[in-house]
């Protein structure tokens, strides 16, 4: 979608905001099902609460991510002008995000492997989400000292913000795939 941000695609940006929003639908419907076996469950799995805890730190990321969408989507389609650097840098913090998130997919898929495997993919997933930290304050700095219209300024302050939040989050959720390890 930051890429039809920058080109100003904006056909192109609300298909892609309505298959974000799809898939936020979905992430939630995974979310239910899964507290929904957990209930089944019950006492027999020891780490319930992990289980849901990771599901729902995914669930804040589909969330910032639909969030993220829709401010971009205003912007274009209010014609509020953003320099193509300030675009730019919003695309290098959306890919470090990104990495962040998909690293911690990695975690994911490895928990079978034992906790040793799941610590060291972890790891990757705080570096990652510390690069986004690093890249967030440096682009945010730049953002509040630009002559941008104040509505975009605003909104696009709000895009990193969702952006930074989801990297901690999948840090958060990384965390929690560590303890799930030790139970798989």
């Amino acid at each position: 979608m930051i890429d039809c941000f920058i080109k100003n695609d904006k056909t192109k940006a609300k298909q892609l905001f309505n298959e974000i929003r799809a898939s936020e639908d979905e992430v939630d419907n995974a979310g239910r099902l899964v507290s929904r076996e957990l209930a089944e469950i019950g006492a027999i799995l020891i780490s319930r609460e992990d289980f849901l805890r990771f599901t729902n730190l995914a669930s804040e990321i589909a969330d910032f991510c639909e969030g993220i969408g829709f401010r971009l989507y205003e912007i274009m389609e209010h014609n509020w002008p953003v320099p193509l650097d300030m675009k730019k840098d919003l695309l290098k913090l959306s890919e470090a995000s990104l990495d962040t998130v998909l690293k911690l997919r990695e975690t994911m898929m490895v928990l079978t492997y034992g906790p040793s495997k799941a610590m060291e993919k972890a790891r990757e997933v705080e570096s990652a989400e510390k690069a986004v930290d690093e890249l967030y304050r440096e682009v945010e700095i730049k953002l509040i000292s630009s002559k941008l219209d104040i509505p975009a300024l605003i909104l696009l302050r709000d895009v990193l913000q969702l952006l930074e939040d989801s990297a901690d989050k999948a840090e958060d959720a990384a965390d929690t795939a560590q303890v799930l390890s030790f139970i798989m």
